[in-house]
């Protein structure tokens, strides 16, 4: 379910409403970004920090980092911007220990409009078993990244536990992994036809699906979009964490509720809320072309085509986003 069906242009992308004088943390729309581990291996940290940063930036009213315990401190000193939940650890796999991110995850849903889910998690039982509930509740917006995909991946049957409406942002490595994990041959062509295999994909989960790369593609399974814009100072460690933390600001901020999702689905001549005029779709494809207007901002600033830290990327969204708000729609 994507939010629902929309006719019109595919390449219009719609503007974003003024904030409201009235507005406050509590209206703006609150995020939850689940990820981080320990291992022997390694620790990872930044990835779930970056998103947070990202859904701070995006104009979330409230962010809440999700992370294994003995990460939390010093999570919420690189991003005291955001409240800390913490997940008890498996000490054996570094992710979250499964029985107790359960619980963890059915209080986040009760108040939280849009969860980041996979940036640094790891892929052991525990981290498994927390994106199985993520997926499985049907009360709140999920975006699937990283590691959550892989997760994803080992999920026989996958789609009949997928319940929460979904972004999946997979680069083609992670594609190929979904794709085998479902038993479907030949990555759906994605070496002939992105376009084609991302909106395969897309109709085979009932969700939408974000192909990175150079042109990534948008797909709901009825709708596909590909952006023009980007730059190769993109290709660096962490600016997918701060694509899914962006998504999933904007959804938390102009996305109708499930429940909201569900009648407009019924009653498609329903109003639009102008306060949350966008569906999944729209969301993501927005994320994707200001993620990607950013690193070009980035890259005529500096006259470079490399060295891009990922944090930079995030500190140009606001500007980038207040940009959709002065034009109601725009074709890209």
């Amino acid at each position: 379910m994507s939010g629902g069906d929309r006719s019109g242009d595919v390449n219009a992308l719609p503007g974003l409403p003024r904030r409201g004088e009235d507005s406050h943390k509590g209206t703006m729309g609150t995020v939850a970004i689940i990820g981080g581990s320990v291992s022997a291996a390694a620790v990872m940290l930044g990835a779930p920090v970056l998103a947070a940063w990202s859904a701070v930036r995006s104009g979330a009213g409230l962010v809440r980092l999700v992370v294994p315990e003995p990460l939390l401190l010093t999570a919420l000193s690189m991003c005291p911007a955001a409240t800390g939940v913490p997940l008890v650890m498996d000490t054996e796999g570094g992710g979250p220990l499964a029985h107790a991110a359960a619980r963890t995850i059915d209080a986040l849903v009760e108040h939280c409009d849009a969860l980041g889910v996979g940036p640094g998690l790891g892929t052991g039982e525990g981290s498994r078993a927390a994106v199985l509930r993520c997926v499985q509740q049907e009360r709140v917006s999920v975006v699937l990244d990283a590691d959550a995909l892989t997760c994803l991946s080992h999920t026989p049957e996958l789609f009949r536990d997928f319940q929460a409406p979904a972004v999946l942002t997979p680069h083609p490595g992670e594609f190929k992994r979904l794709c085998a994990g479902l038993g479907l041959k030949n990555d759906l062509g994605l070496a002939a036809s992105r376009e084609g295999a991302c909106t395969q994909l897309a109709q085979r989960l009932g969700h939408v699906v974000v192909l990175k790369g150079r042109g990534t593609v948008v797909s709901d399974g009825l709708r596909t979009w590909t952006c023009k814009a980007g730059h190769p100072c993109l290709a660096t460690g962490g600016t997918g964490d701060v694509l899914t933390g962006l998504i999933a600001g904007l959804i938390a901020q102009f996305v109708p509720g499930v429940d909201a999702m569900h009648m407009r689905a019924k009653a498609p001549r329903m109003p639009v809320d102008p306060a949350r005029p966008l569906d999944l779709f729209d969301a993501a494809r927005l994320g994707v072309l200001i993620h990607a207007r950013a690193g070009e901002a980035w890259a005529r600033a500096r006259g470079a085509s490399g060295g891009l830290a990922a944090m930079d990327l995030v500190e140009l969204l606001p500007a980038l986003i207040e940009e959709r708000r002065s034009e109601p729609s725009e074709r890209a």
